[in-house]
């Protein structure tokens, strides 16, 4: 028979490690709005490109990465002041944005996103002929 005990500490401890595979850092971000596009600039220090992903689902875009904390063998840390190491943050986009022309770019740690407004949502000008 199994004890209720060691069926509880299984099920505790099953829920813990899902939590924190599930917990993430908020990175901050920037956003601008310029009259043709928006640009979100995102700091995700210690994530490389290929730890990164950024997709959209629907009206969600949603940014996840994984930093790689590289010690040399011989070292061991004895205190971290962050102890997660994954980033995720997400956004609901907007009708007048074209979620298929989303562009990404990576550089030192920034994370450059810029989302083009569809062209019916732009200001144009418009040429006055003469009467």
């Amino acid at each position: 028979m199994t004890d209720k005990k060691s069926v509880k500490s299984t099920e505790s401890s099953q829920v813990q490690r899902e939590t924190e595979q599930r917990r993430a850092l908020r990175p901050p971000v920037d956003i601008y709005e310029e009259a043709e596009a928006i640009t979100i600039r995102a700091d995700l220090p210690g994530v490389s490109r290929d730890r990164l992903e950024v997709h959209v689902d629907g009206d969600n875009l949603t940014i996840e990465g994984e930093a790689a904390i590289d010690m040399p063998e011989e070292m061991e840390a004895l205190y971290a002041d962050v102890n997660v190491t994954r980033y995720r943050r997400s956004f609901t986009l907007s009708k007048e944005l074209e979620a298929e022309k989303i562009s990404a770019e990576m550089k030192n740690g920034e994370l450059t996103l810029r989302l083009p407004k569809r062209a019916e949502v732009q200001p144009r000008k418009i040429a006055i002929s003469a009467g």
